[in-house]
């Protein structure tokens, strides 16, 4: 399969490597245990190749007859009590190395994920508007879970491999230099065979992988669409779209598969040639007297071995290469720019009255593309804004400005006189509540959905909310009352009610400030004069900012503000702007007649 590489390799393992820096004293503990570990194991067949020997002259002085000849049982029961001591010291080495490294990996990764959460919080806005969530997830959960792996399990393998392959070339050469050198120059041979091979079989892999993809889009479409394939009757067209695509899949797949699967008999039949040949030169050197019959076998368990650790170092650089490319999306997340530092004598409001004032205020998402330019608006304390426009007008944009999700390139918005900028984040977003049209419950009991608006809120204060927000009576009907507990997607309740309880939590909150962003876009007729009660409720005394597209809505509204394309081009009440025959007038009209905005301008 094709392996993900880093663009930087080195600057990313150099940096990930800080990681484990503080954990130096315990990862010498882990080489010095995966040493002992390996050379116990290592020296194990050496000695056991002298039992075997013993045996064998034995046997043969029996066979020719020298008196008092025996086998010595006592010198093979000594020879395998060492073996055995050494496979228990370097079992235990072993352990021990997995366990430091175990401790040292996951704190490691502990200190990643704690910067990442970290730098989560302190990302603006901008960037999570600009990434996928799906993309923002695989860095902070997939990437971090893969550099865990190899940390725990790849390094100590890659250590321990690379040690095996040194004390195995060590031992076979003092067995005999002759034998190790005709296993050696097999190895050629089995590198040249696997490279073809990889190559050739790469391809399929490549194809299999791109008709995987084209088949989840096929079937998830055609889930996803479902209803519409069954009205229109195009059942049979979607099977067959399926069969043709499964159809390359298997043959793709079979090829890659078929080819992949030469590889280990043609890696068998190359090192059985070199067991033949290490047996006919041993068994000649034995006939010489040069090595003992024990070493022949003690050389074939290390020409059995010798191909397993330069396996797991192939296998273990293209881990590697995955996790430092993991790496390396880790830390380009980490690089990301952070929101503007906070004020260094930041403000706390502590009794706010809701005054908000734009001066002279300019933004654009990018520096060259302004989107508002000059916007000046004054709001006294509890009046209520509407803000009207078509798609792309400004807005949402208007309530990021507002919350300083992002920051303004010109002018100054004031609440109660202070700018904005001179007050700590915390507390200028603890002055606003808010209700968007995309409703946010998480998985927990409605109680506790609620009392998310205020921590440390009592079971009287969330009951009160509910009541004022026209919640309480459903809450009521369920089964589990405010214990009921929600699911991931809140899905085991309808959309209304789900507003309603976002109403409840804004009421809790009880905020100086409201936002209501298309609260009602959502529901039906019945549910939304639930929901405009609700609101009623939750606006009096307060300052708030409606953002509508139901005209309707916002009828009674101390102030409407007509945007379009960033700029505030009409604002007064309801009646005056109609009366003006201008942009409001045209699309309040286009939502009651057949005659639209575009058709009016």
């Amino acid at each position: 399969m094709p392996v993900q590489r880093a663009k930087d390799f080195k600057g990313t393992l150099k940096r990930l490597l800080g990681f484990l820096r503080p954990y130096k004293m315990r990862l010498m503990a882990v080489f010095f245990a995966a040493v002992l570990g390996t050379v116990f194991n290592i020296v194990s067949p050496k000695i056991l190749g002298k039992a075997t020997t013993k045996l064998f002259e034995g046997i043969m002085m029996k066979m020719k007859g020298v008196p008092g000849a025996s086998i010595d049982f006592a010198s093979i029961l000594q020879i395998i009590q060492m073996i055995a001591i050494l496979y228990i010291f370097s079992a235990l080495f072993t352990y021990t190395q997995q366990i430091i490294m175990a401790g040292v990996a996951q704190r490691a990764v502990f200190d990643l994920r704690k910067a990442v959460n970290d730098k989560l919080s302190r990302l603006p806005l901008k960037y999570f508007d600009s990434h996928a969530n799906g993309e923002i997830l695989s860095r902070a959960v997939n990437d971090i879970d893969n550099i865990s792996t190899t940390l725990q399990q790849s390094l100590t393998q890659l250590i321990t491999s690379i040690i095996t392959l040194v004390g195995i070339t060590v031992m076979m050469l003092t067995i005999s230099p002759l034998m190790t050198l005709i296993l050696v120059l097999t190895l050629p041979l089995s590198f040249v065979v696997t490279i073809l091979i990889a190559k050739r079989s790469q391809t399929f892999f490549m194809e299999q992988q791109r008709t995987i993809g084209e088949l989840n889009g096929h079937v998830e479409e055609m889930f996803t669409g479902h209803p519409v394939v069954k009205a229109f009757g195009h059942e049979a067209k979607s099977i067959q779209g399926f069969n043709d695509i499964n159809e390359r899949l298997y043959h793709c797949g079979w090829k890659a598969q078929f080819i992949s699967g030469i590889i280990m008999p043609l890696m068998g039949f190359i090192n059985n040639i070199g067991y033949v040949l290490v047996c006919v030169v041993g068994g000649v050197l034995v006939t010489r007297r040069a090595i003992e019959i024990g070493d022949i076998q003690a050389f074939i368990q290390y020409t059995r071995q010798f191909s397993q650790p330069i396996t797991q170092v192939a296998n273990i650089s293209n881990i590697i290469q995955s996790t430092i490319a993991s790496a390396e999306r880790v830390f380009e997340l980490l690089d990301e720019p952070e929101e503007i530092p906070e004020a260094a004598q930041a403000k706390n409001m502590a009794i706010p009255k809701g005054e908000v004032k734009f001066e002279k205020v300019k933004f654009g998402y990018q520096k060259d593309v302004t989107l508002i330019e000059d916007m000046n608006i004054a709001v006294k304390p509890g009046q209520t804004i509407a803000i009207v426009g078509p798609t792309g007008a400004g807005k949402t944009t208007l309530i990021n400005l507002l919350m300083r999700f992002y920051e303004i390139d010109g002018g100054k918005i004031t609440i109660d006189g202070v700018n904005i900028q001179e007050l700590q984040r915390g507390s200028l977003r603890s002055l606003f509540g808010m209700v968007l049209q995309d409703t946010w419950l998480f998985n927990g009991t409605i109680r506790d959905n609620i009392a998310y608006g205020r921590l440390g809120a009592g079971e009287a204060e969330v009951v009160r909310a509910a009541r004022a927000a026209q919640a309480d009576h459903f809450i009521r009907t369920l089964p589990d009352g405010y214990d009921t507990v929600l699911n991931e997607e809140a899905s085991n309740i309808s959309q209304g009610q789900k507003q309603l309880l976002t109403i409840a939590r804004a009421l809790l909150a009880n905020p100086p400030i409201l936002i209501l962003d298309e609260a009602t876009s959502n529901v039906d007729t019945r549910t939304e004069v639930s929901i405009q009660r609700a609101m009623k409720e939750l606006m009096k005394g307060r300052t708030s900012f409606v953002i509508a597209h139901r005209l309707s809505t916002i009828r009674d509204a101390d102030l409407i503000l007509v945007m379009n394309a960033g700029k505030v081009i009409e604002q007064g009440k309801h009646e005056e702007l109609l009366a003006q025959g201008g942009f409001y007038a045209d699309l309040y009209n286009s939502q009651f007649t057949s005659k639209g905005i575009f058709e009016a301008v």
